[in-house]
């Protein structure tokens, strides 16, 4: 499946063959495998959380909400591998796991709520079509937004990647769900065990070396789930009412239906998805040492619309990149994209062996909260350490991080601040990743150019000397 391009930049430290970049080098099979594994952990809810929702909105019983899982859970796993792999122009070639996206969620609930009974997937699905074929070839063109991410827009970006997904951690640690904390008051053995799991992950990084260290993350989340078992928090019911193998069919939820209110909606939610996307790939660029040129992102786009349109058929949902590994990369410093292929494959694995999913869920959401503390803070860090790159001392470029930081936090602090605006600014703004990007991209573009085009004009205005 590989067409790999050659290293496009000086080997780092993680590199243990001469000539080849961390990103391409293949790690043996345990490492490959362990670090597979870590980061399905990582992600795993993310994936299920949304069929979930989808599900019990539409009515489905369980039976049919699992099939929908194990959709979403088989399309990560193959729009996972066409990214870290890559295929001709499909696939962004970096450490890059795909998944439905969160931020359709939102719209496709709109959408079921509008449509005829018994008929809402099938419309959901056919406008999750058209807008994963319009991802496919708007690409190359939105690929050329990566020239303007100088590291002030860059830095900003990816901090914020890392403080918006808090509330994912918080809510983990909770039992609250993903983001879903509210005033809920948190149960006492749920912050034992996430605590305990975050404790042992930092011990792991200050006395322990080599793949020990890069393991960090798994022996926090199987500590905390041997913490949690006696105190209730391991359920192995879903284990036990797991089938052994299923697989859902093509159109099995029905033909696709085209309206054009919903393409509409799931094509901009598309566009959202796809700037998250873009920053992502920026962010791991910076990360892995293999800054994300622009073939890359557009490689990247590309295996995000393929990925959304055969999540389309097969039961799934706008499909993009997931920012918690990024910060797993961040943490582990395993580079190679092998090791992600390797989650790829586990995720195809989880789709057609239900039960092997259900075994992945065992993991307390705590003791996967306290882990995720260090993985998304450490984005939040990657993010300052770009930001360096630029000239703080700057006042319009503290003006640049400031608003950008303070508007793209606004839905993570007050998740319904902007519901009251039309779709399509509710839908853009309700990320906060995007919201801060293109805030972050506008205020750059006019104070730069306007600072540029005074300097341009400053030679002119000087008068010479009269003789």
């Amino acid at each position: 499946m590989e067409t790999s391009r050659e290293a496009e930049s000086t080997p780092g430290e993680a590199d243990s063959t001469p000539g080849r970049h961390p990103v391409d080098v293949v790690p043996p099979p345990f490492q490959l495998l362990a670090g597979g594994l870590q980061h399905i952990a990582a992600m795993v809810a993310g994936v299920v959380a949304p069929p979930l929702i989808v599900g019990a909105a539409v009515g489905l019983g369980t039976g049919e909400t699992v099939m929908l899982i194990t959709a979403s859970l088989f399309t990560a796993g193959l729009a996972t591998l066409l990214q870290s792999l890559g295929w001709w122009r499909f696939g962004a070639r970096l450490p890059l796991i795909n998944g439905g996206s969160f931020a359709a969620v939102g719209p496709i609930l709109a959408i079921a709520k509008d449509a005829a009974p018994g008929r809402a997937l099938p419309v959901i699905f056919g406008a999750t079509l058209v807008a994963g074929a319009m991802a496919v070839f708007a690409a190359p063109y939105f690929s050329r937004l990566h020239r303007f991410f100088p590291p002030i827009v860059g830095g900003t970006v990816i901090s914020l990647i890392g403080l918006s997904l808090l509330p994912v951690a918080l809510g983990w640690i909770s039992g609250a769900g993903e983001g879903a904390m509210g005033e809920a008051h948190v149960p006492m053995k749920n912050l034992a065990v996430a605590g305990f799991s975050l404790v042992v992950v930092l011990l792991c990084h200050r006395f322990l070396t080599g793949i020990g260290r890069q393991l960090a993350l798994l022996i926090g989340l199987i500590a905390g789930a041997l913490l949690g078992w006696p105190l209730g928090l391991l359920d192995t019911g879903p284990v036990r009412s797991a089938a052994l193998v299923g697989f859902i069919p093509p159109w099995h939820f029905g033909a696709p239906e085209f309206q054009i209110g919903a393409i509409v909606s799931l094509c901009i939610v598309m566009l959202v998805v796809m700037t998250e996307s873009t920053a992502t790939m920026i962010a791991l660029g910076e990360i892995v040492e293999r800054p994300a040129a622009e073939h890359h992102i557009a490689g990247g786009l590309r295996a995000a619309g393929i990925g959304t349109m055969l999540a389309s058929v097969m039961g799934g949902f706008a499909c993009g990149a997931f920012a918690q590994n990024v910060g797993l990369v961040a943490l582990t410093r395993m580079y190679s994209r092998y090791v992600v292929a390797v989650s790829g494959a586990l995720l195809v694995l989880l789709g057609l062996f239900p039960v092997a999913s259900a075994v992945v869920e065992l993991v307390p959401k705590p003791a996967l909260g306290g882990t995720g503390l260090v993985l998304f803070g450490t984005v939040a860090a990657s993010g300052i350490r770009t930001l360096a790159k630029a000239d703080l001392g700057d006042p319009i470029n503290s003006l640049i991080v400031g608003v950008s930081l303070f508007i793209g936090m606004t839905p993570t602090v007050a998740p319904s601040f902007y519901q009251g605006l039309p779709g399509p600014f509710s839908i853009i703004l309700a990320s906060g990743i995007s919201a801060g990007c293109v805030t972050a991209l506008v205020l750059n573009q006019l104070f730069r150019n306007r600072a540029a085009n005074v300097l341009a004009a400053a030679p002119a205005a000087v008068e010479k000397p009269a003789c």
